[in-house]
Order: structure tokens, then C-alpha cells, then sequence
């Protein structure tokens, strides 16, 4: 017969209920970033808070030192461009960085993982669909106005869920390398066929996106680094099957290839990127050492084109400099810009250490190989787009890192060496 004491032990106390609610409402925050940037932060605070009270101990990867170096850098630079106020945003959106302590704290096991992963599938795949049907709205569209597919489509291209097609692509980029790490490294059979249903219905809406730095470098990039460490031999296949899909494919989408060489001078952006590209450096030449402060570029922009540029400029959006490199550089200077490729670093160190030393369970590496995949798709695509500057797909970046950092934490085999992050190991 139980005990009064028993009785009351068993009694979930405030504090339990606070630290489930903060794991369940980071799971629904990290979940809601596809559809609603809104609902997701709303979630966070609400997590962050739930997490506080209870009374648990806040973990953080052991990336640490570079994060709050790069967080000093910048506001550094903000406090040294004389306007304080109007870059206020950036220092703002480190709030997004919450997302990696909270999933650090508050996720426990692969399952709880896992189970974020097929929500990431099932709202990603939700958003494909209605891009799907976006698209062959569109396309009706111009056939009635008697329009170029090409001319009126890359102008307004398909969003899904998102708010913009970038977004739209850079996030269903991450929830690609992830799944397809997935099906190809993990031998647990729940949820796979439906996984492999979703897998081509993702991979056509990223296509149709026709984002070039994302369908045709940064999920390449992925994509090689998974069959390489999954069956090599495919990799001499590969460029055989894409460029047979690339002749089947309709001509929209062969045109876009094409026109990383031969440029639609009107519709497409390589005049407009090598414009930015070359304004940046200018930027950073003035500034190299905290740059123009934040939110500065697109204010100072014109200031900074080079003299031998014709004007007017040709139509496109000027506000970033459409490469990750360039912009925080240009924007709080070079050693910010080292502090954040040390951030990813680091990250990149502790996942391959991982995977090198048997340290984590061979069922759950998958999650290892597919971050790797992911952070080299995003630096890859990073040189012709300011990614990590989209609050939603920076925060899936780092939703995908925290997840990591759990899966080194807790599959750990019994009798391997510590984790590569002591702090993940705390005791809570």
C-alpha cells in the first residue's frame, strides 16, 4: 500500500508542470517557424518564461565565447555609427538565438527529436502543396494573359507558408537535408514511407521556387555530402541523372540554369548581385574593422557604388548585400564576421568529432549528417543570399544545432569518452 509520502511525490509539482510546458512550447515554437514568425517568437517567450520558472537549470552548446563575441562586436558597431536607434533591429533579433538555448534545456531524447522532425516534414510538406497549387495559378495566369512563363513567374515566384520565396526555399532546404539524412542513415522504420512520400513532393516545390543559389547550389552542396558519406558510387551517377532531369525538365526551369551564364539582362539578378558584391567591398574597405553599424547598408548604399556603374541602378532590392560574408562585414566588420564563422565552426568541429568517435549512437547520426549537410548548404547558398538574416530560416539553422547538440548528449553509448560539449552534460 503506497505511503502518504509516496502519494505526494507523485504529485506533479509546479515546477514539473512548468518544465513540460517549456518543452512543449519550444517544440510548438520551433514547429510554427514554417508557417507564422509571429506565433513562433510569441512561443518562445512563452517557453523561455515557462523555463524559468521551473526552476531548471538553462543549458547552452558550448559555443558560447564566439556567439557572445559576435554579439559584443555588434553592438560595438551599433554604438560606433552614430545611429543607435535606427539599427536597434539587429541587436533585437538575437532574441532568435533563444530558440538553440531553449531546445538545449528543454529536449531530452531522439524521440523528442524525432518527433520534430516529422512535424518540420508534415508543415513543410503542407506549405509545398499550397506552393504547388500557387504555381499552377500563376501559370494559368500568364497563359491567359498570353504572357512569358519565365517573365511574369520571376517576378512573383511561388511562397508556400512563407512570406517570401526565399524564405520559403531556404527552409524547405533544411527540411530536406535533414529528412533525406534521415531515410538514408537511420534504420528505424516508423514513419519512413511517409517520409519518402513527402521527400519528392518537397524537393519539386523547392525546384519550382527557382531560387538559384538554393536548388542549384546550396541542396546540391548537402546532397553531396550525404551520398558521400552514404554510398560514394552515386556521386559519379549523379550529375548523369541531373542533367536528364534538366532536359525533361519545362522550359521555366531550364532557363533558370541557363541564366547562371547567360543572364536575362531585365528579369534576371547577376547584374544586381555583382552591383552588390562590389558596393560591399567598398563598404568594407571604408570600415573594415566595425563597419558601417547595423541596418547601415541599405541606408548608405548609394554612397558606397562604385564611380564606374551606370545609373540609374537596374531594378532590384539594394536593402542587404545578398551574401552573408559581405554583409556582416560591411555592417559590424571583419571581426564579426570572424566570430560568426568561428560560431559555425565550432559547430561543424564538435558534429564531425562526434561522428569520427563512435561517441554517439550509430541509430541516431543520422541527425549529425544532416546538420553537417545543412550548415554547408546554408554557407554555400550564403554566397549569393543574406540567409542567416531571415529571422525564420536563422532560426530553423538553430533550431537544427540545438537538436544536434541533444542527439551528442543523449545517445551517448555506455563506456565512450565524455561529449565533445561539456555543457550539455551538466547536471541540471
Amino acid at each position: 500500500m503506497a505511503t502518504a509520502t509516496t502519494l505526494v511525490k507523485s504529485v506533479p509539482t509546479f515546477r514539473t508542470k512548468m518544465a513540460d510546458a517549456a518543452f512543449y512550447l519550444t517544440f510548438a515554437s520551433a514547429a510554427s517557424i514554417l508557417f507564422s514568425i509571429a506565433v513562433s517568437q510569441i512561443l518562445m517567450v512563452l517557453a523561455l518564461a515557462a523555463s524559468l520558472l521551473s526552476g531548471e537549470r538553462l543549458r547552452f552548446p558550448a559555443i558560447k565565447l564566439p556567439l557572445f563575441l559576435f554579439m559584443l562586436a555588434t553592438a560595438i558597431a551599433l554604438l560606433l555609427s552614430g545611429h543607435v536607434y535606427a539599427g536597434t533591429p539587429q541587436i533585437r533579433k538575437f532574441f532568435v538565438f533563444t530558440i538553440l538555448l531553449l531546445i538545449s534545456s528543454t529536449f531530452q531524447t531522439m524521440r523528442q527529436v524525432r518527433l520534430l522532425l516529422i512535424a518540420w516534414t508534415s508543415v513543410a510538406s503542407l506549405s509545398a502543396m499550397v506552393s504547388l497549387f500557387q504555381f499552377l495559378q500563376r501559370y494559368q495566369f500568364g497563359r491567359e494573359q498570353h504572357l512569358s512563363t519565365y517573365e511574369f513567374y520571376i517576378a512573383e515566384r511561388i511562397t508556400g507558408l512563407a512570406s517570401h520565396w526565399m524564405t520559403f526555399g531556404g527552409e524547405e532546404m533544411i527540411v530536406l537535408l535533414i529528412l533525406a539524412s534521415w531515410l538514408l542513415f537511420s534504420m528505424e522504420r516508423k514513419w519512413k514511407i511517409y517520409g519518402w512520400i513527402c521527400l519528392p513532393v518537397l524537393l519539386l516545390s523547392l525546384v519550382l521556387s527557382l531560387s538559384r543559389s538554393i536548388f542549384l547550389l546550396g541542396l546540391p552542396v548537402g546532397g553531396v555530402y550525404l551520398l558521400w558519406h552514404w554510398k560514394r558510387w552515386l556521386l559519379a551517377v549523379a550529375p548523369v541523372v541531373a542533367l536528364i532531369a534538366l532536359l525533361a525538365s519545362p522550359f521555366p526551369i531550364r532557363q533558370r540554369v541557363i541564366s547562371v551564364l547567360k543572364p536575362d539582362g531585365k528579369l534576371d539578378s547577376n547584374v544586381r548581385r555583382e552591383i552588390t558584391r562590389r558596393t560591399g567591398w567598398e563598404m568594407i574597405k571604408a570600415h573594415p574593422w566595425f563597419g558601417l553599424g547595423p541596418e547601415q547598408v541599405k541606408t548608405q548604399f548609394d554612397e558606397y557604388v562604385p564611380s564606374d556603374i551606370v545609373r540609374p541602378l537596374p531594378i532590384g532590392w539594394y536593402g542587404h548585400l545578398h551574401n552573408i560574408y559581405l554583409q556582416y562585414a560591411a555592417e559590424r566588420g571583419i571581426p564579426a564576421l570572424l566570430m560568426m564563422m568561428w560560431l559555425i565552426g565550432k559547430v561543424l568541429y564538435d558534429l564531425q568529432r562526434a561522428i569520427s568517435s563512435r561517441a554517439v549512437a550509430a541509430e541516431n547520426r543520422f541527425l549529425l549528417h544532416g546538420s553537417i549537410a545543412m550548415i554547408l548548404a546554408i554557407l554555400a547558398e550564403g554566397f549569393f543570399e543574406y540567409n542567416l538574416g531571415d529571422s525564420e530560416v536563422l532560426t530553423m539553422f538553430l533550431a537544427t544545432i540545438g537538436c544536434s547538440y541533444v542527439a551528442i548528449d543523449a545517445s551517448l553509448l555506455p563506456g565512450k569518452p565524455a561529449p565533445v560539449q561539456p555543457s550539455l552534460s551538466e547536471a541540471r
